[in-house]
């Protein structure tokens, strides 16, 4: 097995401002561009970057199948659970001002729940995108492929 040192000290410097700039645009999405669709975009990138550098199994150890649709389904729950809640409350599907006795802080809460459960879902999503071709073809094995 070949060690590719360069891309993965690279990676390492890496990831965690990912991680940020994807934490950056979760929580900001309400205020500028961004949101739950390309903050769970940008932690499945990273997620997948290091799974493509450290091997398919190392990362499945971290975050196997069954979490994975857990937390898809998780955040698919979650959006429509705050949906199902305005209604329970009275008022439309997803208007959040029933959230709250101040209608501002509702709009926030619920607009704050739907993004988090939309970044979930992408992020788990597209994990199992990846788990799906890199299992069959064995994305974790490519320095066997090489040598």
């Amino acid at each position: 097995m070949k060690h590719h040192l360069i891309p993965r000290i690279v990676a390492r410097l890496l990831l965690p401002f990912i991680l940020l700039f994807g934490l950056y645009v979760q929580f900001h999405g309400d205020y500028s561009p961004g949101g739950g669709f390309q903050a769970g975009v940008i932690f499945a990138v990273a997620y997948i970057l290091y799974a493509i550098l450290y091997g398919l199994a190392e990362v499945k150890r971290f975050l196997g199948d069954g979490i994975v649709r857990f937390l898809a389904a998780l955040g698919v729950l979650l959006y429509a659970g705050t949906g199902v809640a305005s209604l329970f409350l009275g008022r439309n599907f997803l208007d959040y001002s029933a959230l709250s006795e101040d209608a501002v802080f509702g709009q926030e809460l619920g607009i704050w729940l739907v993004e988090l459960g939309v970044g979930i879902t992408v992020f788990s999503v597209m994990v199992m995108i990846f788990y799906a071709f890199a299992g069959y073809h064995g994305i974790g094995d490519i320095e066997e492929l090489e040598d």
